[in-house]
């Protein structure tokens, strides 16, 4: 059965930083590209950060330059490394694995940003 677990939230003041992780289980990681998606109270769910399963990344453009999306396989693992942080990336960030005929979520880490 497949599984992702997000970890590392937390409250963090405005210019901090903290690097989440999501950890698989139940899938063959290395063929999944890999979403990290946030949901921000009252807004749309978007996708901040993309990795393909061949290593490109893409980043939505509120975030660009301040986090880093990476992936190692052989951990089955995901990470988002987040620094500069300012009070719009409050939210849940969720993980996502899809490739064709497959899509996975987990249930999300709470990251609160104070100004």
């Amino acid at each position: 059965q497949a599984q992702l677990v997000e970890s590392g939230g937390g409250l963090v003041q405005a210019g901090g930083s903290l690097t989440l992780s999501c950890a698989a289980s139940g899938i063959i990681f290395r063929v999944y590209s890999m979403v990290w998606y946030r949901q921000a109270p009252g807004k749309e769910r978007e996708s901040v950060a993309i990795v393909s399963s061949g290593g490109f990344t893409t980043y939505a453009g509120s975030v660009k330059g301040r986090f880093t999306i990476s992936r190692d396989n052989a951990k089955r693992t995901l990470y988002l490394q987040m620094s500069n942080l300012k009070a719009e990336d409050t939210g849940i960030y969720l993980c996502n694995a899809q490739k064709l005929g497959a899509v996975y979520w987990g249930q999300g880490t709470q990251v609160t940003v104070s100004s």
